[in-house]
C-alpha cells in the first residue's frame, strides 16, 4: 500500500517515522523547509517512552514526484489545508483514500449529515474543498497523539497515549479502511475501524474546541488546567454544550465528558497544539474551530453561551498574534 503523509509536523512525522520503520507499506512524506532538509540528511527521530528510533521515509516538497497513492493523510493543521488543496491532484486516483484534518469539521462529515448548502458553505464557501476530496473518497481519522516538535526532523511523544481511529462516514466497515487501519497498527500505532467515526470526529474537534482556547488564555500545561477546578469546570460546561448540538444533529456520542477529560489529563506535561503554536508565534487553527461550530449552531439552532465567552476572549488575546 502506497500511503502519503503530506505534512512533516509533529503528528505527521510520528506516523511516517512509525510506518517507515515497520517498513509494512511504501511511506511517502511531503514536508518542507528545515523538516524536509533534517528528513532527507538525517532520517525522523522519534522519541517515545518506550524508546526512541530514526526512521527514513521517502521525503519531498513536491507531491507530484509521488504519483497517485492508495491512501493520503492530511496531517496538516486545518488553515493550511485550503492552500495545499492544490498539490494534492498529483497524488490522488479514483481510488485513493483521503483523510483530511479533523481539527474542525471536515465539509465531507457535515455534508454527510444532510447538512444545507448554507451550512456546508461556511466551511467550503466556494466548493474547492469538496472538489479537491471528492466525498465518496474521504474517510475520517482521529488523531489521539500527544507529541510535539521537538527540533526539525524530531518528534517527542509526551504522553502514554498514541493511537489513532478511521472509518467510512457512512459507517460501513469497508475492506479499504480495514486495510489501512492494519498498516497503522502493524506500525505500532493502534488504530481500530471505527463504525461511528462521525461521533469520534466530533470528540476530537470538541477536544479542541474547549481545551485549546483554555490553554492559550492560561498558558498553562494540561495538568496544571486540571489541578485548578474553576477552570476543568469551564471546559466541562463547554463540552457539554457542544455535546447537546452533537446530538440534536443526528450524531451519537458515547463518551462521557468526564473519561474525556481524564484522556487529556493522561498527559499532564504536554502543551495542547494551539498554545505550542501561539508560543512559537505560528498561525493558530482558532478560525476552523469558530467556522466549524457556527455551521453545526446553524443547523441545530441553539445557543451556546459557554463557547461563545470563551472563544471571545480568545479573539481578544490572540488578536494582535
Amino acid at each position: 500500500m502506497k500511503i502519503c503523509i503530506f505534512g512533516g509536523g509533529a503528528i505527521g512525522g510520528y506516523i511516517a517515522g512509525h510506518l517507515a520503520r515497520a517498513g509494512q507499506c511504501d511511506v511517502n512524506m511531503v514536508a518542507r523547509g528545515e523538516n524536509l532538509a533534517a528528513v532527507r540528511d538525517r532520517g525522523l527521530e522519534v522519541r517515545t517512552p518506550s524508546g526512541s528510533f530514526v526512521a527514513h521515509p521517502r521525503v519531498t516538497d513536491d507531491p507530484a514526484t509521488l504519483g497517485a497513492q492508495d491512501a493520503v493523510l492530511l496531517t496538516l493543521k486545518a488553515h493550511q489545508l485550503r492552500s495545499a488543496l492544490p498539490q494534492l491532484a498529483p497524488l490522488i486516483g479514483p481510488d485513493t483514500m483521503i483523510l483530511p484534518p479533523t481539527t474542525g469539521i471536515p465539509a465531507a462529515l457535515l455534508s454527510s449529515l444532510g447538512g444545507q448548502a448554507d451550512s456546508v458553505s461556511l466551511l467550503d464557501p466556494d466548493g474547492v474543498q469538496m472538489r479537491a476530496m471528492p466525498p465518496a473518497q474521504v474517510l475520517g481519522i482521529v488523531y489521539w497523539i500527544g507529541a510535539h516538535s521537538a527540533a526539525p526532523g524530531v518528534v517527542h511523544q509526551d504522553g502514554p497515549v498514541a493511537t489513532c481511529m478511521l472509518g467510512e462516514l457512512d459507517g460501513d466497515l469497508s475492506e479499504r479502511a480495514k486495510a489501512l487501519a492494519d498498516c497503522l497498527t502493524q506500525s505500532g500505532i493502534r488504530t481500530p475501524v471505527r463504525p461511528n467515526i462521525r461521533g469520534d470526529i466530533w470528540i476530537k474537534f470538541v477536544n479542541s474546541l474547549c481545551w485549546n482556547p483554555v490553554a492559550v488564555l492560561t498558558g498553562a500545561t494540561n495538568g496544571a488546567i486540571g489541578a485548578d477546578g474553576d477552570a476543568l469546570n469551564s471546559i466541562a460546561a463547554m463540552m457539554r454544550e457542544a455535546d447537546a448540538i452533537a446530538e440534536r444533529i443526528g450524531l451519537t456520542i458515547t463518551v462521557p465528558v468526564e473519561k474525556r477529560i481524564g484522556v487529556t489529563l493522561s498527559a499532564p506535561a504536554h502543551k495542547m497544539s494551539m498554545l505550542q503554536d501561539f508560543e512559537a508565534g505560528r498561525p493558530l487553527e482558532i478560525e476552523i474551530l469558530k467556522q466549524s461550530i457556527r455551521a453545526v449552531k446553524e443547523m441545530a439552532g441553539m445557543p451556546t453561551p459557554a463557547l461563545d465567552a470563551i472563544l471571545s476572549l480568545m479573539a481578544l488575546r490572540t488578536a494582535k498574534h
